[in-house]
């Protein structure tokens, strides 16, 4: 594959240099070989188009929706893409609330004195409660036994019934909205069923049925599954504030027992981290003539951990997004890669046979082909399982070290993490003053949320990502980035103070001003919820205008997904100007184009943008935001 194509970052060349010199499958040669008459782009036009659909034995049929060539059953090219898209979906939701699910058991056990883990923020677990309408009195463990209670009724009541979580945490404005529409949903359990037993075959084959029920999808699990799991996490682990990381894949030294926790649950990363501070496991990896242990951070597990630790010897670096992985295990210098609940890669024992390491699932969901050894994650079990994941980092630096041949001379990159709305309002002062006088005056001329994955389609990893950005910046635009989308740009040094000189003069200005960075580290893709109650905060302090109303936009320059494309069905029906790339599968349904692109804009105030090139998609971004400051009067 053209250098170009591989990646925006050199470190991953270089690595993609070695893993062809070595003639292991990777991502890149597998992208590649799936195009069609030697483009790597080219695919199937039904399946790129939504309009393919294999749900029956009748199938599997394709549609046109130019000659009304309809599915066996009737669908049309409409609802079958959108029914498509509505699974995706679920299974981005069924996905993000597995780990609020897990977050919900981390904290009860914590709660009865039976993990490693403690309450680091009784007062945030007091606001989060007092929110709900949960009783604070008592100790913090009442409350956070209270708490869970609350929540886990909540998720499972019947889709008729509206959450409690949503009433008391979304602004009046959009559940108007949603009840309006019939789309302000019941409990997440009974919206996942509700959505996935109506796109059975002949059930619901109406693209605006399933739109809709798509939509209150993505409010249920926006306010039910991310704000709650990134509440609790802040309540256990502690809310982000900014300090400086190390990136890139440099920050992976063979001479050390190299523990790698990965992929979007942190509950076994911070237990790895605390053990691995005890000076006697220190000590036992010196005995096999190691520097000692480090922890280092990858994919939205990494994300959340860094987000909330300082570095230090011990938690010593991040590598990147998901593109990154197999680049990350060709460095010779990983011992032990634990892979929790998302974006472990299938071929990965591959590498874990040829580059000498243990790969241990730690996730129920995650499994391996040839691959028995794993340690499911039981918060009542962590300590001791961060301990045998230690000792087997041990025993592999023994049969790895000397034997694999490190990548030397990879590079280091420094960034700021640690961006959560109360850093933010933290660095401006106590308040969001500042910062709307610096909207109000132009300084800043509005806000990007930059929620993305990353893909190899159209461009290489992160290649489009940090164009977009850059664009955005230079704009006057601020950047709050999340997802696989935050490690590009950390990656790059975007999310360093420095990256201020490529700001427009009006965003540069603010950033000198409080040394901050352009492009401010928010988190995981599981902050999106979070994001937009910083938004809904944002209305609020602006005189309760409607979130719509504002100069705000959202930004997916390299989705690739099921979390992602349920993310941006949530940020469609909050009413945000959603930037998205690559062009998701729906071409082929143009009465179902036309209401994302368009129709939408009327229904919920959202709209769906799709533009491949980095400054047009950017102008357009910036247009919007225009457009609201002039609605303002600023």
């Amino acid at each position: 594959m053209e250098p170009e194509r591989i990646s925006y970052h050199a470190s991953v060349k270089k690595a993609y240099e070695r893993l062809k010199k070595d003639g292991i499958s990777n991502v890149w040669d597998r992208y590649e070989a799936q195009g069609l008459g030697g483009d790597p782009d080219q695919r199937c036009a039904f399946c790129t188009g939504g309009v393919r659909c294999d749900f029956c034995s009748n199938g599997p049929c394709r549609a046109d929706a130019a000659q009304d060539k309809r599915g066996v059953c009737g669908i049309s090219a409409d609802g079958m893409a959108m029914r498509m898209m509505l699974l995706r979906n679920v299974m981005g939701a069924s996905t993000y609330h597995y780990h609020c699910e897990q977050t919900v058991r981390t904290l009860r056990e914590t709660a009865r004195g039976r993990t490693p883990y403690r309450i680091r923020e009784p007062e945030k677990l007091a606001d989060f409660a007092r929110r709900l309408g949960v009783l604070t009195g008592g100790e913090d463990a009442e409350v956070a036994l209270r708490l869970c209670d609350f929540l886990e009724k909540d998720f499972h009541r019947h889709s008729e019934e509206e959450s409690v979580i949503v009433e008391r945490l979304a602004p009046p404005e959009r559940k108007k909205v949603w009840r309006d529409l019939g789309i302000f949903p019941g409990g997440i359990y009974g919206e996942m069923m509700r959505t996935t037993s109506s796109c059975l075959t002949n059930v619901d084959g109406f693209y605006l049925s399933l739109a809709k029920k798509a939509l209150r999808l993505g409010v249920a699990m926006a306010y039910q599954s991310q704000v709650v799991l990134e509440a609790l996490q802040d309540c256990l682990f502690g809310t982000p504030k900014p300090h400086p990381i190390r990136v890139d894949l440099g920050v992976l030294d063979a001479d050390y027992v190299n523990i790698l926790p990965n992929g979007h649950e942190p509950f076994l990363g911070f237990a790895l981290v605390e053990r691995a501070r005890d000076p006697a496991w220190q000590a036992a990896a010196e005995e096999v003539g190691a520097k000692g242990i480090r922890v280092i951070a990858n994919i939205e597990t990494g994300q959340e951990m860094v987000q909330r630790l300082k570095m230090d010897e011990v938690f010593w670096g991040y590598t990147g997004n998901w593109i990154m992985q197999e680049a990350v295990l060709a460095t010779g210098a990983v011992d032990v890669f634990v892979a929790d609940m998302n974006c472990s890669l299938p071929l990965d024992p591959a590498y874990a046979e040829k580059y000498r390491f243990r790969l241990v699932p730690v996730s129920e969901l995650v499994a391996f082909e040839g691959v028995e050894e794993r340690v499911d994650y039981d918060p009542v079990l962590a300590d001791a399982q961060a301990a045998g994941l230690l000792r087997m980092g041990i025993e592999n630096f023994k049969e790895r070290h000397g034997t694999v041949e490190p990548l030397a001379g990879l590079p280091v990159g420094e960034a700021v993490a640690g961006f959560s709305p109360e850093s933010i309002v933290a660095a401006l002062g106590g308040s969001l003053a500042p910062l709307l006088d610096a909207i109000k005056d132009g300084s800043i001329q509005g806000v990007t949320a930059l929620v993305s994955c990353t893909t190899l389609r159209d461009s290489g990893q992160d290649v489009h990502s940090v164009a977009v950005a850059r664009e955005l910046i230079k704009r006057d635009i601020l950047v709050l980035s999340m997802g696989c989308g935050n490690a590009a740009m950390q990656v790059a040094g975007l999310c360093s103070p420095e990256a201020a000189a490529e700001a427009g003069p009006g965003l540069k200005k603010i950033c000198t001003a409080l040394g901050i960075p352009p492009v401010l580290s928010f988190g995981t893709c599981t902050d999106t919820g979070r994001c937009a109650d910083l938004v809904a905060t944002i209305a609020d302090a602006l005189g309760g205008v409607p979130v719509t109303a504002l100069p705000v936009a959202v930004a997916a320059p390299e989705y690739m997904e099921q979390k992602a494309t349920i993310d941006a069905i949530f940020a469609l029906a909050f009413g945000m100007y959603t930037y998205v790339n690559p062009v998701p599968p729906v071409t082929g349904a143009p009465d179902l184009v036309a209401l994302l692109t368009d129709g939408i804009r009327d229904v919920t105030g959202g709209v769906l943008a799709l533009e491949k090139d980095a400054a047009a998609a950017a102008e357009g971004i910036a247009g919007h935001i225009r457009e609201k400051r002039a609605g303002l009067g600023i």
